[in-house]
């Protein structure tokens, strides 16, 4: 069949665009890094920006004078700006890393046993959490520890809001650890929106109950300014996720009215707080209704997870995608819509080529849309023994730290 010229134009011009984007990168893939063979420059469109030493990807805009990198410059959690109307290029307020122990006993239906928890400190014979906590700010530029811990722990079983000062006592001297280095400290009840199966102000503790508890520990932390503030941990399952955000009302106005009155509180959604389920599931206008004591919005944030495998379990070693398109782009949209922010307390991969590849260009994502976007936080150190498959504990060899290749490739800011 032969071509009418109108035809052969656009093969013409097909085959110049092709010519020029073959040995280029495309947007968000990689094009540079220490031992990278692949092509170091970008298609139309995009820059090659150094995330750190090992991975550089081409990023939508211009260059400019400075590489784009994962930094996280600030530790206050003084009020942010309403998002833009636009994406941007600067810094992620947040990064850093899950520091476990004290969640430990607790399964996905909110049944934990206070004997289960392990305090990631040495002096309850566990892993050196301070430590660990010294070296990825000092050595890595981390600004920010999440420290989950079960429900139960914290009331030593009892389905009450009343904390056992003993046990309070353990937790605290993690969270004053973290403090001590100048982070900030994500206290994160752990619970999955669940006691002991039973679905918080759902057939399970009463929205009073959860409130006293978040009363009790914010009371605690009242004058901490580093101090967040993780109101629950992946709530799943939740028939209900309007009452589910009655629930979390009552959390954040205890904490308010115990005079924690500026930190930031996280809001999670159904679905394990999914990024890419966030808003299709309803949880992004139910916790939308949820307002500070005064009906402001300021400083309450969005809680999103997201894991990089296949099942997105996070029980994989292998990552299979970015999550920019199915889950941070949209999610973006509706944030930068609505005048909302969101933090990923929770993600990462395996110690893996495919998880370094696409961790790292979900941070480049993020960070592009930092106005909508405080940061991350990766999956996890603390108690984690080095060959748990998404382990980022760190080796203490003679006080010199060496981190897992995920944390030095993708998630460590430095």
């Amino acid at each position: 069949m032969a071509f009418n010229v109108k035809s052969l134009y656009a093969f013409t011009l097909l085959s110049v665009w092709i010519a020029s984007a073959r040995g280029q990168a495309q947007e968000w893939q990689q094009c540079g890094g220490i031992g990278f063979s692949g092509a170091t420059t970008c298609v139309s469109g995009s820059v090659c920006s150094e995330i750190n030493d090992y991975y550089s990807q081409c990023v939508p805009g211009v260059a400019s004078s400075a590489p784009a990198t994962s930094t996280a410059t600030s530790t206050s959690t003084a009020p942010s700006s309403t998002p833009s109307s636009g994406s941007s290029s600067g810094s992620l307020r947040f990064a850093g890393v899950n520091i476990s122990g004290f969640d430990f006993g607790c399964n996905s239906d909110g049944s934990c046993t206070a004997s289960g928890a392990w305090p990631p400190l040495l002096q309850y014979y566990g892993h050196d959490g301070q430590g660990q906590m010294q070296h990825f700010v000092n050595d890595d530029g981390f600004n920010v520890f999440r420290l989950p811990v079960g429900w139960q722990f914290l009331t030593n079983d009892v389905m009450s809001g009343d904390i056992d000062e003993d046990n309070l006592a353990e937790y605290d001297a993690l969270v004053q650890a973290c403090l001590a280095t100048g982070a900030s400290c994500i206290v994160d009840v752990h619970n999955y929106a669940r006691f002991n199966g039973e679905i918080i102000g759902q057939g399970g503790p009463s929205n009073d109950i959860f409130a006293t508890l978040w009363s009790n520990l914010a009371a605690k932390y009242a004058t901490s300014d580093n101090v967040i503030f993780g109101v629950m941990n992946e709530p799943h399952d939740i028939p209900d996720i309007v009452a589910w955000a009655a629930s979390v009302q009552a959390a954040v106005t205890a904490i308010r009215q115990a005079g924690a009155t500026t930190q930031l509180i996280l809001l999670p959604g159904n679905n394990w707080t999914s990024a890419e389920t966030f808003v299709s599931n309803g949880s992004a206008d139910a916790l939308s209704q949820v307002t500070n004591p005064d009906g402001s919005i300021t400083n309450l944030i969005f809680d999103v997870h997201k894991y990089l495998d296949s099942d997105n379990s996070g029980t994989n070693a292998e990552c299979v995608t970015n999550n920019i398109d199915d889950a941070f782009s949209p999610l973006a949209d509706y944030l930068r819509t609505n005048g909302r922010q969101a933090f990923n307390t929770e993600t990462g991969g395996g110690n893996t080529a495919s998880c370094a590849q696409y961790l790292c260009e979900q941070i480049a994502f993020m960070q592009q849309n930092s106005d909508v976007y405080l940061g991350y936080v990766g999956w996890a150190a603390g108690n984690f023994d080095p060959t748990y498959v998404l382990g980022e504990t760190p080796t203490d060899n003679g006080g010199v730290w060496t981190d897992t290749s995920l944390v030095s490739a993708c998630l460590a800011p430095k």
